[in-house]
């Protein structure tokens, strides 16, 4: 290529930008830890099938905001009038990296009422989602359709499919992003949900290990965990604790078999 090129956003990209024309009223604050997920890799290589860290993440995800339900929100409305959700069901948007007619995108998926699902069902879903086409996925279809309008009307469209009464289907109540392919050990994203939960890659760092005697360092693998919460709908020593109980549970092997 020896000049320039100015052209329109891929088709394939518009459903992304009426996301985050959706999103720009939100208020983001990142939050961050590291987890030594040690036990978790000794469950997972003696566990019957492959289970993916994203599932282990997505079971987590229903144990966590079951037991801190004031996460488990929306906000929504006008500024001069907001409304706040409360979500009975824990159900969690998934980030996916597919490829559509040539064009490498991010969609998403949302997994309904986690908190009663098990790893099986979660990983099943996970499975199928990672290995069929974008234009097979029916989850997807909403995204097409945002993808076929003209970026006016999708960002039309995207409101009202996302409104407070309709987020658990559409946004889900806490979102997933996950880039742990790569060597990220930083990663902060903002999923449209009060709270959005991001990982990097699993990689051996040294980390001090209690022992009888006090402290000594090992060599573990760890897993770099984000939080990022809208402050309009939590504040931090909630959203704190939110990261801490999942941190926990991951440093712990998970929570269901």
């Amino acid at each position: 290529m020896t000049e320039t090129v100015i052209g329109p956003v891929p088709a394939r990209r518009r459903h992304t930008l009426a996301f985050l024309r959706a999103i720009r009223g939100d208020a983001p604050v990142h939050l961050a830890t590291e987890v030594d997920v040690s036990e978790l890799l000794e469950r997972r290589a003696a566990a019957s099938r492959r289970y993916s860290y994203v599932t282990y993440v997505v079971a987590a995800l229903g144990a966590t905001l079951a037991k801190h339900p004031e996460a488990n929100v929306a906000i929504g409305g006008p500024w001069f009038a907001p409304r706040l959700a409360r979500f009975a069901t824990v159900d969690v948007k998934l980030a996916l990296d597919k490829t559509d007619g040539g064009v490498r995108h991010v969609a998403s998926a949302v997994f309904p009422d986690v908190e009663a699902a098990t790893l099986d069902e979660i990983q099943d879903r996970v499975d199928r989602l990672r290995d069929t086409p974008a234009a097979e996925l029916d989850e997807l279809a909403g995204s097409r359709l945002l993808d076929r309008l003209p970026p006016f009307l999708g960002g039309v469209a995207f409101a009202v499919a996302t409104r407070l009464d309709r987020r658990p289907a559409t946004l889900g109540t806490v979102a997933l992003s996950s880039l742990g392919h790569a060597d990220v050990t930083a990663f902060h994203s903002d999923g449209g949900t009060a709270v959005t939960v991001g990982l990097g890659a699993v990689r051996q760092r040294p980390v001090a290990v209690a022992t009888g005697a006090g402290h000594e360092v090992a060599v573990r693998p760890v897993l770099p965990l984000s939080l990022t919460f809208d402050h309009r709908a939590l504040d931090g020593a909630a959203a704190a604790d939110v990261l801490t109980t999942l941190a926990d549970l991951l440093a712990h092997g998970g929570c269901r078999a």
